[in-house]
């Protein structure tokens, strides 16, 4: 009887495990072609071409899934030749952005002067009403 309780906890993990070890085995399909084999993993869609050498199963990436594994990795290398130029200048210290037009930053001036004009024109007013001692009974209709 003592030795009831590990079993009990042994079976009960196996029960657990078994299903996922299940779905392990029926992720892949494999298929016989005239070539080999075709290995097809059920979940993502991809297929693996493998071949017999030598008493072992050798498999490659279908040509598909190794044009797209180039293509990323082409990808990769282009954002990597981009972050090291980058990196380059800024070392060298040239700027990395252009400084806006004289146009452009007067026009963002002309933004935050508007901005704060407003606002301190708001702090006044209730400086003005809250300053008394009084209490408005609704804010201006025009201030948010």
């Amino acid at each position: 009887m003592r030795y009831s309780g590990p079993i009990l906890a042994a079976a009960t993990l196996m029960m657990a495990v078994s299903p996922s070890l299940a779905q392990d085995v029926e992720r892949y399909q494999i298929e016989r072609t005239d070539e080999g084999y075709v290995r097809l993993d059920t979940t993502n869609g991809r297929m693996t071409l493998c071949q017999e050498r030598g008493g072992q199963l050798v498999c490659k990436m279908a040509v598909e899934e190794r044009t797209a594994y180039e293509d990323q990795l082409d990808e990769l290398q282009a954002r990597v030749d981009a972050l090291e130029d980058r990196l380059a200048a800024l070392e060298s210290g040239q700027p990395a952005a252009q400084l806006p037009s004289e146009e452009e930053f007067e026009q963002t001036l002309g933004y935050m002067e508007r901005f704060f004009r407003r606002f301190l024109g708001i702090v006044q007013d209730l400086d003005r009403e809250y300053g008394r001692g009084e209490r408005p009974s609704e804010p201006p209709a025009d201030r948010t």
